[in-house]
């Protein structure tokens, strides 16, 4: 539920903010010896694909409830994303350092697509609400059918 309130009132989820910033920067400092423009968009990249891989881990560990959380996560760290890549052309939002990397990205260093930030921006925070929102029906729908699997006979055995 964090993930839409965040959605709706534009502001982070408390301390997934701060561990977003960190898995982005750790995404920048992993490509370091890439050429600048994958090092600029890993950030971003890594942020959003860390909790999607762990959604995916827990999937396969089947572990429902845990892996849809993550992909909760994903789905907020795609909002914060979208907010960054639709303050490129104007820079506006307070950086820890370095330059804007979507800046740069859809610069005429990068795509040359700056005319594009709100489109590319709207797409990436559209992925990102579809995220939370399976998270959500999932989270409402996978107790109900976790209980109905408990309560069924295996296979092969008889109920008594």
């Amino acid at each position: 539920m964090l993930g839409l309130v965040a959605f709706g009132a534009g502001a982070r989820v408390p301390l997934l903010g701060w561990i977003d910033l960190a898995i982005h920067e750790a995404g920048h400092v992993a490509t370091y010896v890439l050429p600048d423009l994958a090092t600029a968009m890993a950030g971003s990249v890594v942020q959003v694909f860390v909790p999607l891989l762990i959604a995916v881990h827990l999937s396969w560990r089947r572990e429902p409830l845990s892996a849809l959380l993550c992909l909760a996560w994903a789905g907020t760290s795609a909002h914060d994303v979208s907010v960054y890549i639709a303050d490129a052309p104007e820079e506006r939002l307070e950086l820890i350092g370095g330059m804007h990397d979507w800046a740069f990205a859809l610069g005429p260093e990068g795509f040359a697509a700056m005319d594009r930030a709100g489109a590319i921006a709207a797409a990436v925070s559209g992925a990102g609400l579809a995220m939370v929102a399976v998270a959500v029906v999932g989270c409402l729908v996978v107790p109900f059918r976790w209980d109905a699997a408990a309560s069924a006979p295996l296979p092969g055995i008889a109920p008594e």
